[in-house]
């Protein structure tokens, strides 16, 4: 247990810029059981529980109230079974989201779900958030990739909820539940996840446009010719700057726009969508369209636009990475609409994002120490979340609720759904002991 305020400061935060509060103590339990017995303690002494692995999320869901227990899973990192007959792999909540890729892959297979964090993040967090990323488009979210869990209660039982089967329509999906939830409704210990077979041949290409408007245009034509690329990704001008900078692969650095787009399956189907797909580029405005020539320059491609936070935040002391998904056929409008609000709040920001699912991170470079700077961050960031509402989008497309996107959650739902979302929170934690104050408030 970490009690001192130096030990305990690290857990204090987690990857969401200015949020900050300090935890009354610390545990690192191994189990399950453990986790309910600390459950079982805290609910005893009336001392709520925040739950945490890597402390990667953006939203501030894992920022702890004061006083509260953390309850950090990071040493529960065992992969309990690699199932090849069943497609299954069963790990506790604290895995490394790339290792469980990476057990997959020793026995041919695949774990699709890869968020931007995954050489660090938990795979129990992943689960809490219902993390998206690049292969989004094509193989879904993590949601998709949940067989089972066991659970820890708010009353601290540890519960199993799902299993092997494929099908399996015994009573309501309880599993669902949590997935999503941040924390708030139990505390994830274990995941049995669906794997599916490696790809056979994957292509990865880059395409370069002198307009957003283009670059949309280009998805819209591939989604049309009924083309779904696992990857289909973008970065604008200035985040384009930052990551050639930081990463230095030679991409050109005056373009208004490159997307990235990746195809795999079968070798014959791979090279057909590819060549589809970079001839409706060049037929869209792309002034320029390339093939990786290698696995190596495919892997440098990925990684740079993997790498586009971390370039992004050497240029201000302060990056606020936000969140939203629009209809892909707002996408060109959307961006365009970011721009324009940047620009008319004198604020530097960089776009890029998921062009093939709508989902586009709008990053905030600033410094956290100006407040006049800040309060027009807060100004700009409700101009965006209200454009985004009204086309239908969502105030969150893959970052979670947290702290940061709470008090626009009702205004999306509905008077309706937003108290039905509280009322399953009322029913499986009536003492509000779980990450009370995320998503919303009781």
């Amino acid at each position: 247990m970490l009690t001192e305020p130096e030990d305990i400061l690290p857990y204090s935060f987690d990857g969401t810029a200015a949020l900050k509060v300090k935890p009354g103590a610390v545990l690192f339990p191994l189990t399950g059981e453990e986790v309910a017995a600390c459950v079982k303690l805290a609910r005893a002494a009336k001392v709520p529980v925040v739950t945490r692995g890597s402390g990667t999320g953006l939203s501030g869901g894992s920022v702890p109230l004061e006083g509260c227990l953390v309850l950090c899973l990071a040493q529960m990192d065992k992969i309990l079974e690699v199932d090849e007959k069943n497609l299954t792999l069963r790990a506790q909540s604290g895995v490394i989201t790339k290792d469980i890729d990476d057990a997959a892959g020793k026995v041919g297979l695949f774990y699709p779900p890869d968020p931007g964090s995954m050489k660090i993040s938990t795979i129990g967090g992943n689960v809490a958030e219902n993390s998206g990323g690049l292969r989004g488009l094509k193989y879904g979210v993590t949601r998709d990739y949940i067989m089972g869990l066991q659970v820890v209660l708010a009353d601290g039982t540890l519960t199993t909820l799902g299993n092997k089967c494929v099908k399996d329509v015994a009573g309501y999906s309880m599993k669902d539940i949590f997935i999503g939830s941040e924390g708030t409704l139990g505390i994830i210990t274990e995941v049995m996840l669906k794997l599916v077979p490696k790809p056979k041949a994957r292509k990865t290409m880059l395409a370069l446009y002198d307009s957003m408007e283009a670059a949309a245009e280009t998805i819209s034509a591939i989604i049309a010719a009924k083309i779904i690329p696992c990857t289909l990704e973008f970065l604008d001008r200035m985040t384009v700057g930052c990551v050639e900078d930081f990463a230095k692969i030679g991409l050109p650095t005056e373009v208004e726009a490159v997307v990235l787009m990746e195809t795999d399956g079968h070798p014959v189907v791979v090279e057909e969508e590819a060549a589809q797909m970079m001839a409706l580029a060049r037929q869209h405005g792309a002034r320029e369209v390339r093939a990786a020539a290698d696995d190596a320059e495919a892997t440098r491609l990925a990684t740079a636009r993997r790498s586009a936070f971390s370039a992004l935040a050497r240029k201000r002391p302060t990056t606020i990475l936000e969140d939203v998904t629009v209809p892909r056929t707002e996408l060109a409008h959307m961006v365009k609409f970011i721009r324009e609000v940047a620009d008319r709040h004198k604020l530097m920001v960089g776009t890029f994002g998921h062009l093939g699912d709508g989902n586009l991170h709008p990053t905030f470079l600033t410094n956290e120490r100006d407040h006049e700077e800040m309060h027009r961050v807060e100004e700009a960031l409700e101009e965006i979340v209200t454009e985004t509402i009204r086309l239908g989008g969502t105030v969150t497309g893959e970052h979670g609720v947290g702290l940061a996107k709470k008090a626009f959650v009702k205004r999306q739902l509905g008077e309706a759904s937003y108290e039905l979302m509280r009322s399953i929170k009322r029913a499986l934690d009536p003492e509000c002991l779980l990450n009370p104050g995320k998503i919303f408030d009781l």
